[in-house]
């Protein structure tokens, strides 16, 4: 017996899927929507677990759907944010580069930054470094003044509070267990009950493999979670950062590099780095699930990834278990922090797509099959991105 039957249902109450479905509300205000949640609230995995920032698009590739996306969604963002009274702050950051052989990536990162039609980055060398960040090194930098900072979580609470004043439901601690066509419409399992939708879109994060996998048995993409974690500096040590600081990233590895982020509420943290987690929702070093490790090292691609990349991850991992050597990764941006200086932050789990030959997919993935869409790979920036993707995967289906 069906519960209802929806135009819409949307799996997912991340900031990817809250944008869904209140951009679906925006442009079709009579349609019937759902969203499903497996957790008891919004933005309780990477919407609500990522460093707050908000990214300029200087680092993706042009003509990418992150590079497209980043740039639209940024803007929408900030006006989003002003209209409904959520704390951000554009406060602008510096791309550093510590060796003379890191200029040339971050000339690259710069040319990228003007192909993507960002206005006012500039090149600073190590004098104007030190004008604008006292304590940090480095023999040239690009400044970018659009990156700043923002509360998601508040973001998402907010995207489902006028989703809800615009007739949408919503169903929390309730996860989908199977998805399945019937004729011309959507048969959604969820531990509670059964709905049927004229159309699907699943916004499942750190799940959105097997997810998609419901309706797409050859799916070709595999979730491999990476930890990201994170300290915070002491107050008394908060004046050595002034805005935020990134390190010139490997361009072949898609993640940033420990950095310096200005938090919105205050404070300062120190990180991420990106160690293999062996659960997908896993925020600390020992935690574990079978399943999730199987899922990682039953993939093929997944050891590709290793000989790639193996040295670049046992790295990683001692970065973990070191706080010496998590510190000294930091000070080659700012010299003058010391072990003392750091305490223990957060955690987040970046859901990162991975193909059978050991690609990391480094753009964000949207597969459409008849009346479904699956957000397959919706990594950084996504957060930043997330009303423009609401708004793209609208216009999709």
């Amino acid at each position: 017996m069906y519960t209802s039957h929806y135009d819409y249902i949307v799996i997912g109450a991340g900031l990817v899927g809250l944008s869904v479905a209140y951009q679906l509300k925006l442009k079709q205000p009579d349609c019937k929507i759902l969203i499903l949640e497996k957790e008891d609230n919004v933005a309780k995995h990477q919407s609500g677990h990522n460093s707050g920032v908000i990214h300029s698009g200087i680092y993706y590739k042009p003509g990418s759907l992150k590079a497209q996306n980043c740039i639209s969604g940024y803007q929408t963002l900030i006006d989003f944010a002003q209209e409904h009274n959520i704390a951000y702050d554009i406060c602008g950051k510096l791309i550093v580069a510590v060796s003379p052989k890191e200029t040339a990536a971050l000339n690259n990162i710069y040319q990228r930054g003007v192909a993507n039609g960002l206005t006012g980055i500039k090149y600073l060398n190590a004098e104007q470094i030190k004008e604008r960040e006292p304590h940090c090194a480095g023999v040239e930098a690009i400044h970018v003044p659009q990156t700043g900072i923002i509360d998601y979580p508040a973001v998402a609470t907010t995207l489902l509070k006028i989703y809800h004043q615009l007739g949408g439901e919503s169903r929390f601690s309730e996860p989908v267990l199977k998805v399945t066509n019937v004729k011309d419409t959507v048969l959604v399992t969820t531990s509670s009950g059964q709905y049927l939708t004229n159309k699907l879109i699943t916004c499942a994060g750190l799940f959105s493999d097997r997810v998609a996998s419901y309706t797409e048995k050859g799916n070709d993409l595999r979730i491999i979670p990476f930890r990201g974690e994170y300290y915070e500096l002491k107050k008394e040590k908060q004046y050595l950062v002034k805005h935020l600081i990134y390190p010139v990233p490997d361009p072949s590895f898609p993640f940033l590099g420990v950095h310096f982020t200005r938090m919105v509420n205050g404070g300062v943290e120190a990180g991420p780095n990106a160690v293999l987690a062996f659960k997908r929702e896993g925020y600390k070093f020992f935690d574990f699930s079978g399943k999730d490790c199987w899922d990682t090292f039953s993939w093929p691609g997944f050891w590709k990834i290793v000989a790639k990349y193996g040295k670049t991850g046992m790295g990683e991992i001692y970065r973990s278990l070191s706080k010496s050597a998590f510190t000294k990764a930091l000070q080659a941006l700012v010299p003058e922090i010391q072990e003392d200086d750091l305490v223990p932050g957060g955690a987040g789990i970046r859901a990162q797509a991975c193909d059978r030959k050991g690609i990391l997919i480094d753009d964000f993935n949207i597969l459409k099959r008849n009346n479904i869409v699956h957000v397959r790979n919706a990594p950084s920036p996504a957060a930043t991105s997330s009303l423009a993707i609401g708004k793209y995967i609208s216009s999709q289906i």
